[in-house]
């Protein structure tokens, strides 16, 4: 008889696939693509951050209201237009409010939203929303829990507030890998770690930054990658120092309504990381849930419910 979690690992494989031609593509996701540049200088990351962050407002704002929001001047704007392959501002904004009429229609009417931990919750769901459509074609989580899972050892990453979904990660990646590593703790502590991994033969870092964002992360993914480590990143910048170091990023939004930052899109973003990595060999995460449910009932691990 499966164990609960074993039943779940069975029931909910991932099954690949492209996107049908129907499906909605989030507004942050059509927007990752169009400035999906990887020499925007950091002017122009600034802008291209502000409007992912603003769509539905910057859409509508002329070169000077843009060049003042974000801090920037009006050629740095018209720049910014051309590098990413538009012809001047006015086609630029052309296709943003494209991008935003079409979130605007698609949205729910405006209707009371309630108190501010209602408007939290608001927010999340948002968050979790444009992840559903980011999911529409699961390609990308399907090759990465592949790569993860092939890395042994395999090492997660996460310092300061990040530390909290490296160690959820860790925990659930180490019921179904022999050798899973966990990295809290920056400066040269992250720098043996790092090396030792890849000495040891790993091929892959999962790195979590969320918001602040930790010089110290960013020193820790250069040493990945000067070490020869891949890097799948999860954060809620798509563009930016961090994504620029990372091999494959995978851009979430968190909630900042209330005075810390909450993750419920990362969170689901590690559950479908975790569950393509038991996709990716069935017969070693059963052995191993097997194992460990005989050692959990052997030890008596948890409470019977």
């Amino acid at each position: 008889m499966p164990s609960p979690q074993q039943a779940r690992a069975q029931a909910s494989a991932i099954t690949s696939g492209k996107a049908a031609p129907e499906a909605e593509v989030s507004p942050s996701a059509q927007l990752r693509s169009l400035f999906d540049r990887p020499r925007l200088s950091p002017g122009q990351r600034r802008i291209a951050q502000y409007l992912i962050e603003h769509i539905t407002e910057a859409a509508f704002l002329s070169i000077t209201d843009l060049a003042d929001r974000v801090g920037v001047s009006q050629p740095s704007v018209t720049r910014f237009a051309s590098a990413v392959g538009f012809s001047g501002y006015p086609a630029l904004r052309e296709k943003l409010q494209s991008i935003a009429l079409g979130t605007l229609a698609g949205g729910p009417p405006e209707e009371y939203r309630g108190n501010e931990l209602q408007a939290a919750v608001d927010a999340e769901i948002e968050n979790l929303e444009n992840l559903r459509r980011d999911f529409a074609d699961p390609t990308l989580v399907i090759d990465i829990g592949r790569k993860l899972s092939s890395s042994a050892p395999l090492t997660v990453l996460g310092l300061r507030i990040s530390v909290s979904l490296a160690e959820y990660f860790a925990y659930a990646a180490r019921r179904i890998h022999p050798d899973v590593r966990v990295v809290t703790r920056g400066g040269s502590v992250a720098y043996d770690a790092l090396l030792q991994s890849r000495e040891a033969g790993g091929t892959w870092v999962l790195a979590f930054s969320m918001p602040r964002h930790a010089q110290e992360t960013l020193t820790a993914l250069r040493v990945a990658r000067g070490a020869g480590l891949k890097v799948a990143l999860i954060t809620d910048l798509a563009l930016g120092p961090l994504a620029d170091e990372a091999d494959i990023v995978f851009a979430t939004g968190t909630g900042s309504r209330l005075v810390f930052d909450s993750y419920a899109a990362p969170g689901v973003m590690c559950s479908a990381l975790l569950q393509a990595m038991t996709d990716a060999d069935p017969e070693r995460t059963q052995a191993r849930l097997e194992e460990y449910e005989q050692v959990a009932d052997q030890h008596q691990f948890f409470l019977r419910d």
